[in-house]
């Protein structure tokens, strides 16, 4: 089907148009504010809200972004990513020590810990402020956004039932927490999650396990760029050596270029188009 040409504020549940456009609303974390406002109003929400907090050395992720916007029927958090070569050294550090997980369940990374808790005042306030409507409520990011929409939602969650969200969609998301956070989120948020992983992306292969998981529920782009709700370990590494390149981080290799947002969002456009 094609790409309907508006965002549907009155969608429920999981589809592939709902992934696209939480795509497009990813992609949008990482541009200005004007332009932020100027889209989110064409797309029909009429407030929105910035979330920022700069960091200095030796923190890794220099700031963290995020925004919120609402209509009378839904609200959306958006979650500013990072690059592979910025993300890569300190994901891949099994030295930093765990931050709590929200509501004191299992651990996180220690950098999606702090950079989570620099801003997450400000959108638990947008929230509770915005739904006033009883809107459907959604978190969304791509690669360290994916992490911090994953966190968000659980925190959200976690202390105040009440706040479960509609549905947390990323794309590119590392590995965010131990298996004990992991079980809980699973529990709460089965058919709410979804985690979009593009064939060779290498964000999505850190930090190392057995420290870090991932939730579920996986979504994975294949070489040719179709959507599976399920891939089997074999079909899955068979199709990775299909789209694999020798150096993963490689400003061309595969691992770089399949984490790029603007592919999420062409892969998802061909399998609605």
């Amino acid at each position: 089907m094609p790409v309907s040409s508006a965002l549907n504020h009155k969608a429920r549940g999981y589809s592939l148009a709902q992934a696209y456009w939480l795509a497009q609303a990813s992609d949008l974390a990482y541009k200005d504010r004007p332009t932020i406002e100027k889209q989110a109003r064409s797309w029909g929400f009429d407030r929105v809200r910035h979330h920022e907090t700069r960091f200095t050395p030796p923190f890794p992720v220099q700031d963290t972004q995020a925004y919120t916007m609402a209509s009378d029927d839904m609200i959306i958090t958006a979650f500013r990513g990072t690059e592979p070569a910025e993300i890569r050294d300190w994901l891949s550090d099994a030295e930093t020590p765990p931050w709590p997980g929200p509501a004191e369940t299992g651990y996180v990374h220690y950098g999606f810990g702090e950079a989570l808790a620099s801003i997450y005042p400000e959108i638990e306030d947008a929230v509770r402020e915005f739904r006033t409507n009883g809107q459907t409520l959604w978190f969304t990011g791509h690669s360290l956004g994916g992490a911090l929409a994953m966190l968000a939602g659980a925190r959200l969650y976690l202390e105040d039932p009440k706040l479960l969200a509609d549905g947390v969609y990323t794309y590119g998301q590392p590995r965010t927490c131990d298996r004990l956070l992991a079980a809980a989120y699973n529990k709460g948020f089965k058919q709410r999650m979804f985690r979009f992983v593009n064939n060779n992306d290498i964000v999505p292969q850190l930090p190392p396990e057995p420290a870090y998981t991932h939730v579920d529920a996986l979504r994975y782009i294949d070489s040719g760029g179709k959507v599976h709700e399920t891939v089997s370990f074999f079909d899955g590494m068979t199709d990775r050596a299909k789209g694999l390149t020798a150096d993963a981080f490689a400003p061309a290799g595969a691992g770089v270029r399949d984490h790029f947002m603007r592919n999420y969002i062409a892969a998802l456009e061909k399998n609605l188009g």
